[in-house]
């Protein structure tokens, strides 16, 4: 098979919308000098132990992190002083490496380029090379997924989340992820203090983040029948509490904080033994995020990433479409600083949604291809998922309403008119929409290749199904028809080029789980004759 070629416009789950930068912060000054140099996505750092004496060292010169400079996620090291980091030994092929670690010379890091030999199996592994070598060694058994990768601080241990060999389950926002050793169940972000207690983060019991800590004693507690261990919560309910640092020789940890009625996430200092908590970074900017803190030998620097701001220089915009390396020769990756791309038929317009949770920036938005000019059709109404029609000039479907909601969620499908001929900003359009309010949850919008007919799932009998509706009068004049029927989910359709096939997502084979582990190709003969 000849290898594909074009432009594959899509979006990345959880991509920052800011400029990040690592920062360090002098506990003693309060100086907050940039460490990082202002290009890309800077974000996930660490101190670097390039030789035994850095461990002790509370002014260290080095710094290895994650950038997106060259288009995908690499590890680089950046020295005191030095204009330009230094790229490191990467995983030949890799497209995404993750929470590195330089302790003795050595490198550790997360990276997801070995194709795992099952469907719905992750691909990262924990991987280490030697920088006096060009060896990489795979430290994650092959069949298994392992993130968030920690390092004792004598160099002997290394612990991560291990989501197992099991497939996934759907989760996106918390992994059931385990710590191995399986010495705690569902933990992730690892770090150690000394070589016998590990800080993690996971969701409590009632709901919110927190941060927990496991103690144990190499080789007597590997006994396999004393595992896993009860870790013990660390910090108060009530409180988002993520990402801990620990600061060596006491109870304290550094933590990123998000506090009920606060609208931004800070650093502070937690000390566990009178359970108090001294804010760090909400002082010096008190209106920016600030994530993943780590902490200097002598606890005198924290450090952390954030968005860089205007003042200092650097990258100070986002773009609309951003390049992105692809595994493909011949194949262009552009990554969308929004959700739910679709290419206009002439390929001159990309539809899109900036937003999909917040109403203040959701809407319909539209720009160029190659990324310039910007229009708003729909603002302070979530929407997602849109569909250009193939044979009318600036009509495209939408789904207006919650996204991923239950079949008795209210979303409606829309059809929208507009005219670009206007400059940039929001222009005046005409949203007729195609479903009627009380039929439930109706999403996912696909145009026939004729312009006449849309097709898209609706949750009306209390599962969601596929039904097919005239493009201009919907389900009120022209009425509807149910293309699948069944006790599943059958979703995101999209009509293929010939008119001949749908093909969607169903998991009619594992209709209580809510992922779809499969796709179907539904036959559609003489589309003229539906109704």
């Amino acid at each position: 098979m000849d290898e594909p070629k074009g432009t594959v416009l899509f979006t990345t789950i959880g991509c920052p919308y800011y400029g990040f930068d690592v920062f360090s912060l002098d506990l003693t000054s309060h100086r907050e000098p940039r460490l990082t140099d202002g290009l890309s996505i800077n974000f996930n750092a660490q101190f670097a132990s390039v030789s035994a004496s850095d461990e002790d060292d509370d002014e260290p010169e080095a710094v290895v992190f994650v950038s997106e400079w060259t288009g995908c996620p690499r590890v680089y090291l950046t020295r005191s002083g030095s204009s330009q980091p230094q790229p490191l030994l990467s995983a030949p092929g890799s497209l995404f490496h993750d929470r590195p670690v330089l302790r003795n010379r050595r490198l550790y890091f997360i990276s997801a380029h070995e194709e795992p030999d099952k469907p719905f199996a992750g691909w990262s592994a924990l991987y280490s090379p030697d920088l006096e070598g060009r060896e990489i060694a795979r430290l994650t058994p092959y069949g298994s997924v392992d993130y968030s990768p920690a390092v004792s601080r004598s160099g002997k241990f290394t612990a991560v989340a291990s989501y197992g060999s099991r497939p996934w389950g759907g989760e996106f926002h918390a992994l059931n992820t385990d710590i191995v050793v399986v010495v705690a169940e569902s933990g992730c972000w690892l770090i150690w203090s000394g070589d016998s207690v590990i800080y993690f983060h996971r969701k409590a019991d009632d709901g919110w983040w927190s941060i927990f800590r496991v103690e144990f004693e190499f080789p007597s507690d590997t006994d396999v029948s004393r595992l896993p261990l009860s870790p013990t919560w660390v910090t108060p309910p009530g409180i988002h509490c993520f990402t801990p640092a620990a600061m060596l020789g006491s109870n304290k940890i550094a933590i990123a904080t998000r506090w009920r009625g606060k609208s931004y996430r800070h650093i502070e200092i937690f000390n566990a033994a009178s359970e108090s908590f001294v804010p760090i970074t909400e002082p010096v900017n008190p209106n920016f995020h600030h994530y993943s803190p780590f902490v200097s030998p002598g606890s005198r620097y924290i450090e952390y990433h954030r968005f860089r701001g205007e003042s200092i220089g650097g990258d100070s915009w986002v773009p609309n479409l951003e390049p992105v390396m692809s595994p493909i020769k011949g194949l262009w990756m552009m990554r969308l600083n929004g959700s739910f791309p679709s290419l206009s038929p002439d390929g001159q317009f990309v539809a899109f949604n900036h937003d999909l949770v917040s109403t203040a920036s959701a809407g319909v938005k539209i720009i160029r291809s190659d990324g310039s000019r910007r229009w708003t059709l729909i603002k302070d109404r979530i929407a997602f998922y849109n569909s250009w029609s193939p044979t009318e000039k600036n009509v495209i479907y939408t789904s207006i309403g919650p996204i991923f909601g239950s079949p008795k969620t209210t979303v409606q499908i829309a059809r929208i008119e507009f005219d670009l001929s206007s400059t940039d900003g929001d222009i005046t359009c005409d949203v007729k929409v195609l479903t009627r309010e009380d039929t439930r949850n109706n999403a996912f919008p696909s145009c026939s290749p004729d312009g006449k007919w849309l097709v898209f799932r609706s949750g009306r009998t209390g599962h969601k199904n596929l039904y097919i509706v005239d493009v201009v009068n919907g389900e009120f004049d022209s009425g509807i028809c149910q293309l699948t029927d069944g006790s599943w989910i059958d979703t995101m359709p999209s009509w293929s080029p010939n008119d001949n096939l749908i093909a969607f997502f169903l998991n009619w084979h594992n209709p209580h789980v809510g992922r779809y582990d499969a796709d179907l190709e539904y036959i559609l003969r003489d589309a003229d004759h539906l109704f």
